[in-house]
């Protein structure tokens, strides 16, 4: 017998005729992070990987931070599926585990097979009864459930499986550009734009010497570990400071954040074209701060014509907050180093902004010229090397 991963694909068996497509690039994004430590093979039932026990923990880690899996399996693949042979792999996992209650449950894909699933089960529980002392079968509430699946030229046994992110294979819905801002909420929002199949880069901006090299490094960082959950991202690091400077000195202070997000947009749409994404996205939660009101959007938004997607737009905090802790991101985000959208911040910024007044505004700056130089000037960090496979080496 061969210890095996199986892989449940949930959502992705609804793409019907499109399938094949999500299940390459779920292959694809599996063999890229696993370094080739698996063998991988699929259909449109399952994905099953082999690999050494050595590297079995990594590569079932790996799995579990990789989006379009439902559900993992760990069990054995047994290549002779006569009675015989399964019986006694059953045995040989039974023996090894502590349990006083179990069940059976039996999926017989090869309608060829002589025997009817109900009747696997029942064989395959008398088998455990002998073999087993001081257990009985309990179909209702069993302490451990054994699956066994026969195919055509397989049979596969499991007890143990493992929650997948679900969701759908990166890249294969296309790329966007994240606003990363270093806070609490952008990653959460990078990380359920992957979840949905966005293939992300992300853009950072600096303001130095209002921002510390400390705040590149803590973004830096978030882009490492939601790395974890795709491939490599690219950074795009945009120098902020001359636009800042300008607008504190010639913007009415009350609508310095109004002008300073669409300056934001203006490039991320700029670097976004550039870098074929077909989307931004932002972690702003509705109402949370003054330029996420209803009317801060609306006022924002004018200056892109690319969508915008805010994928925690409804949710409160403390959900984000939740989410955060949950996928990796939190203890960097509240790391004490000030981004530029936590500078220059005014006593009473304007919560519903004229847009007549924003275009007015940005007449007293050469933000076209200020642009244009911050664009030219980027700096591109790439290969986010993963923590989990660094700390692995």
């Amino acid at each position: 017998m061969q210890k095996i991963l199986m892989i449940k694909y949930a959502e992705l068996n609804t793409k019907k005729d499109n399938i094949g497509m999500f299940l390459r690039t779920l292959k694809q994004n599996i063999e890229e992070k696993t370094k080739d430590m698996a063998t991988i093979q699929f259909d449109k039932g399952r994905m099953f990987l082999k690999t050494t026990e050595e590297n079995f923990s990594f590569v079932l880690k790996t799995l579990k931070k990789t989006f379009g899996i439902h559900e993992i399996e760990i069990g054995y693949e047994i290549e002779d599926t006569k009675m015989e042979n399964i019986e006694n792999v059953l045995k040989e996992i039974a023996l090894e585990k502590d349990f006083k209650t179990f069940k059976v449950e039996t999926k017989r894909s090869d309608k060829s097979y002589p025997l009817k699933s109900p009747e696997i089960s029942r064989h395959l529980g008398g088998i455990l009864l002998k073999n087993k002392e001081n257990t009985m079968v309990d179909v209702h509430e069993p302490e451990i459930t054994f699956y066994v699946e026969i195919r055509k030229d397989h049979a596969y046994i499991y007890s143990e499986k493992e929650k997948g992110l679900g969701g759908y294979p990166v890249g294969t819905l296309g790329k966007g550009l994240l606003m990363l801002s270093g806070g609490i909420d952008s990653p959460v929002a990078g990380f359920l734009s992957m979840k949905r199949g966005v293939k992300i880069e992300a853009i950072y901006f600096e303001s130095p010497p209002h921002t510390s090299v400390e705040a590149k490094n803590k973004v830096e960082s978030l882009v490492q570990i939601l790395s974890e959950y795709s491939n490599s991202i690219k950074l795009h690091v945009i120098p902020f400071t001359k636009i800042q400077e300008e607008i504190y000195k010639n913007i009415p202070h009350e609508y310095l954040i109004t002008i300073m997000r669409r300056m934001m947009y203006r490039i991320a749409e700029r670097v976004a074209y550039k870098n074929h994404c077909k989307i931004l996205i932002n972690g702003e939660s509705i109402g949370q701060v003054a330029s996420q009101t209803l009317a801060s959007m609306v006022a924002i938004n004018k200056v892109v014509s690319l969508p915008v997607i805010r994928p925690v737009a409804c949710f409160d905090k403390l959900e984000i907050i939740s989410l955060a802790k949950k996928i990796g991101t939190y203890e960097t985000s509240i790391l004490p180093y000030e981004d530029c959208c936590t500078i220059f911040v005014p006593d009473h910024p304007v919560i519903h902004p004229d847009v007549e007044k924003c275009e007015e505004y940005e007449k007293l700056i050469p933000y076209e010229e200020l642009i244009k130089e911050a664009v030219l000037n980027e700096e591109i960090v790439t290969n986010q090397i993963k923590k989990e496979f660094e700390d692995y080496l």
